[in-house]
């Protein structure tokens, strides 16, 4: 019997209610305003009376409304057909609803329920299962689509029979298990799990180690994220944060691709709509919409739908990962989720923390982040979530509490620069404050001195120390003018310069300069660190500058042209000679 209530005060999308039985905490209800039921989350619960936040507009809404509770939490469809989808934080099929905004109290199943799927089954009759043991699988997209046992699905089962290779739809019955009481449960493609859970049906959680080419040099060379790591770029609005991170989306070395537009605003989750669908997959050939699923809820959307989508757009990525796929989910931005939040703590009256936030928000963040990471899957495959969110601080004000909070979780640190930015330095990542912790890891330097080179981290500190002391020097010739320090300072400087202009910054609008393979990085690198680490002698700062100027220039001229093609080749040439008069003279 479901429990029903009745509605004795509404506070904008905070809706009192008061109920005739039991009811849980995060239970999903449906209020019925003028036969239109909008849907909302229980997230207090008092005696007999329950706090709901509804994912809807509240107007119109009276005391005296019944409601219904449906005795689940807020849930995700899981199956094949996700990829390609435009879904929204409820997971919403947005293409499947009619007109140019969203009708209030008007749902879509995001999955295509007639279409048939070409089956091939993996497990036999005979074989012993548990929830995300992989049953057979399906082809979506050109990606194998594993098709499990459902999570909710603790025990150990029996497989009774499985359905031989052929087509069928997502509600055909693939499987017969039998449960340890000799009960039967039939099996189909679809599955439901809560967002608010984490998936947790893996053997181990290593510490991830391999890196995730991203095909942006001051990511991969200086600052690298590996597979199953956590990042975070922080910057005041115009630095160039949703840029960077469609850039990683199209670029990076994913199986599946998941956006979060958890906030953004409409504009710019529009482009996404109209960019992705015509892009191509770098790596495939194919359209890059292909692999990637858009989680969309613009910050012009209900508080509590947006705070609902980031969970939604984990879940899907956790689905994917229990099939042994890299996943990539990208998050923007997370400020605006933290501003859901601060909203509906501050409804319930709760006790304020810093600038208004929940008290608990620094474990709010560290959970989620805590959910992504690189896993064992129990039949030793692996799979790996790689997390990256994007924080917009009011004023650009590093220093406020989600930066902050989020900083004490993420492993990698990208922080955008106003000041590079307004110099036309993207991408505008500020070198000297930005961080990887898993180039301290031993195991990430076996993989890096195996896959790449031996002496890949020594050349990279190498370059951050140069960088450090160009920044220095910057500061002092601003200070004390050209003339005011010595010779050495400027070769110092403009090979800090050097290294600015050929690896930090990138064309993102350029077809070869927008993504760069870790060879040609390590090419660079090599070519770059020999450069820096050649001696040269100048008689006044005006010819350091002229000489450095032209090398940059040959440099940047490389970085345009196909790696090792003949273009290339005659600007390596010119770049040798330039090289070799200075050694000379």
């Amino acid at each position: 019997m479901l429990t029903k209530g009745i509605v004795k005060g509404v506070i904008s999308n905070l809706v009192i209610v008061e109920v005739d039985g039991p009811v849980a905490q995060n239970e999903i209800a449906y209020i019925n305003l003028d036969g239109t039921d909008m849907m909302s989350e229980v997230i207090k619960v008092v005696g007999k009376n329950v706090y709901v936040q509804v994912f809807e507009s509240t107007r119109g809404l009276r005391v005296g409304s019944e409601v219904e509770f449906r005795g689940h939490m807020l849930e995700v469809t899981l199956g094949p057909g996700l990829l390609e989808r435009n879904l929204d934080g409820l997971q919403n099929d947005l293409d499947k609803l009619d007109g140019v905004f969203l009708q209030r109290g008007q749902y879509s199943f995001p999955l295509n329920e007639d279409k048939l799927w070409d089956f091939k089954p993996i497990a036999k009759v005979g074989d012993i299962v548990s929830g995300g043991s992989w049953l057979g699988e399906v082809d979506e997209n050109f990606q194998p689509h594993k098709i499990m046992l459902p999570f909710v699905m603790n025990d150990q089962y029996k497989i009774k029979s499985i359905v031989g290779q052929g087509q069928y739809n997502i509600y055909h019955t693939i499987a017969v298990v039998e449960d340890s009481n000799g009960t039967e449960h039939n099996i189909n493609m679809v599955q439901k799990w809560p967002v608010k859970v984490p998936v947790k049906l893996y053997k181990e959680k290593p510490r991830p180690y391999k890196l995730l080419e991203t095909g942006v040099r001051t990511i991969d060379t200086l600052n690298p994220i590996v597979e199953g790591g956590t990042g975070f770029i922080p910057g005041a609005f115009g630095t160039g944060k949703t840029v960077l991170q469609h850039a990683i989306s199209k670029q990076a070395e994913a199986d599946i691709v998941i956006i979060a537009a958890c906030g953004e605003r409409a504009n710019e989750v529009v482009e996404i709509f109209t960019e992705f669908p015509e892009l191509e997959d770098p790596h495939t050939g194919r359209k890059l919409m292909e692999r990637t699923i858009i989680v969309a809820n613009t910050s012009n959307m209900p508080v509590a739908a947006r705070e609902a989508s980031v969970y939604t757009a984990m879940t899907i990525g956790e689905y994917y990962r229990s099939m042994g796929l890299k996943v990539l989910l990208m998050a923007d931005s997370t400020s605006r989720w933290a501003q859901a939040l601060r909203e509906m703590s501050n409804r319930l009256e709760e006790l304020p923390g810093p600038d208004a936030f929940p008290m608990d928000l620094s474990a709010i963040i560290s959970n989620f982040y805590g959910r992504a990471g690189h896993v064992v899957l129990n039949n030793d495959k692996e799979g790996s979530i790689t997390f990256i969110g994007t924080v917009s601080p009011a004023g650009g004000n590093l220093k406020e509490p989600v930066t902050e909070n989020t900083k004490k979780v993420a492993r990698c640190y990208y922080a955008l620069e106003q000041d590079r930015a307004d110099r036309k330095r993207y991408p505008a990542i500020n070198p000297i404050e930005s961080y990887s912790k898993y180039i301290e890891y031993p195991e990430f330097e076996e993989f890096i001195a195996k896959e790449i080179s031996e002496d890949w981290t020594t050349k990279v500190a190498d370059i951050k120390n140069r960088l450090l002391r160009g920044k220095e020097i910057a500061e002092q010739i601003n200070i004390l003018g050209d003339d005011g320090v010595p010779v050495e300072y400027h070769i110092t400087f403009w090979k800090s310069e050097l290294i600015d202009f050929v690896i930090l910054q990138q064309d993102a609008f350029d077809d070869i300069d927008a993504v760069t393979p870790i060879d040609r990085q390590k090419y660079i690198l090599d070519l770059v660190v020999n450069i820096c680490n050649t001696e040269f002698e100048f008689d006044n700062f005006n010819k350091v500058a002229d000489y450095f100027k032209k090398v940059i220039d040959v440099c940047r001229q490389m970085n345009y042209a196909e790696f090792k093609s003949e273009r290339f080749n005659k600007y390596r040439t010119q770049l040798d000679e330039l090289l070799q008069i200075e050694a000379n003279s």
